[in-house]
């Protein structure tokens, strides 16, 4: 029996009672993680999570080296209040979590877009802290023409992500001439990111309304310019700590716009997203950004270590304008760090393997 034999590690995802008791690595939507791990003699094991039986995973999590974590910000009806606050608590007994909580907070909110704004993946870039900031600034973003991007604080699934644009003047009542009613009364475009959403045209108060939600407790909005070149592809690209482990490619992504001329709900639906290994070629220019200027710069600005980043988490880029050169730009639109799913099978071994090397540290302690 080798030393690895000794190290344990919860695989942690969403899912009800009944599907805790009939959990295995054979039914898992992991079950390729779990072979790797079993490959490097590591004893690995599901921890169906709930908030319903949270102490009930807790115990179980109390009895391993580390785990790993699949659950979404929002699931259901439920954040990840109850669940982050266990995970910190594990965390804390010396037990490593990946991601933790902490660095979730840092590096896996729609916030970071704005808080690195400037080290090179950035674009115009804002940050709403409250409703009443939205409403006051917005309507001048807008008015310069340009489609904005505006994203919930937390959020996935393309949920509180919407392309917004200013359309005409709707005509106003009799009595309605302060300069606020007048700005609410102007016609908009919007488009929800969820899939299955098409173009709106209503009134900027509208949309307004149903931006309050994105406020509620800690909640704040960002602003991002619209990409042009958005109809190019969404690149992704998934790391493990602070080195590419693999691309994801999708042709055909939320927001996509219609064909000129068409009406708005014959815009395309996401489509699949491609994978490729690490060492493709298209995409090596990206990787080399990422990782030797654009990640240490997070890490220095944010406070986090190499073994404080993620396991497994992703990078998403639009193609922004070109050089003088002709040479791409990317722009970051997201960072994917609570629910990396599913991920190239590319990246499959190195979780493993950066799995392994936590729980090594964890028992030589």
């Amino acid at each position: 029996m080798t030393a690895n034999a000794h190290c344990r590690v919860a695989i942690l995802y969403p899912g009800s009672r009944e599907a805790r008791k009939m959990a295995t690595p054979g039914i898992s939507r992991f079950l390729k993680l779990f072979d790797a791990l079993a490959a490097l003699e590591v004893h690995a094991e599901p921890a169906v999570y709930h908030d319903d039986f949270c102490e009930e995973v807790r115990q179980q999590l109390l009895r391993v080296d580390g785990v790993l974590v699949w659950v979404n910000p929002v699931e259901g009806e439920r954040d990840r209040t109850v669940l982050d606050a266990m995970l910190c608590e594990i965390s804390a007994s010396g037990i490593f979590v990946s991601a933790h909580p902490d660095v979730i907070l840092k590096l896996g909110t729609k916030e970071v877009l704005y808080r690195t704004r400037d080290i090179g993946w950035g674009c115009d870039t804002h940050l709403y802290r409250s409703m009443d900031q939205l409403r006051r600034e917005l309507p001048s973003r807008l008015a310069g023409g340009e489609a904005r991007v505006l994203k919930q604080y937390r959020g996935n699934g393309g949920n509180g992500v919407w392309r917004v644009e200013a359309g005409a003047r709707a005509v106003s009542g009799s009595g309605r001439g302060s300069t606020t009613q007048s700005l609410e009364d102007t016609l908009i475009h919007a488009r929800h990111a969820k899939r299955g959403c098409v173009e709106e045209t209503m009134r900027l108060g509208e949309f307004l309304k149903r931006c309050e939600p994105y406020f509620a407790g800690e909640g704040r909005m960002i602003d991002q310019a619209y990409q042009a070149r958005l109809p190019e592809g969404m690149i992704r690209c998934y790391l493990v700590h602070d080195k590419v482990t693999g691309f994801g490619h999708q042709a055909i992504n939320a927001l996509y716009p219609s064909a000129p001329g068409a009406p708005p709900e014959s815009a395309p639906q996401p489509g699949p997203r491609l994978y490729y290994p690490p060492a493709q070629r298209e995409f090596q220019p990206l990787k080399h950004r990422l990782e030797l200027e654009w990640v240490p710069a997070v890490q220095r600005l944010l406070g986090i270590d190499t073994v404080q980043l993620p396991v497994l988490w992703d990078c998403d880029f639009l193609l922004g304008p070109k050089g003088d050169a002709g040479e791409d730009s990317y722009v970051l639109c997201e960072i994917n760090v609570s629910s990396v799913s599913p991920f190239p099978d590319f990246a499959v071994e190195r979780v493993a393997q950066a799995a392994l090397a936590r729980a090594q540290a964890r028992r030589r302690k």
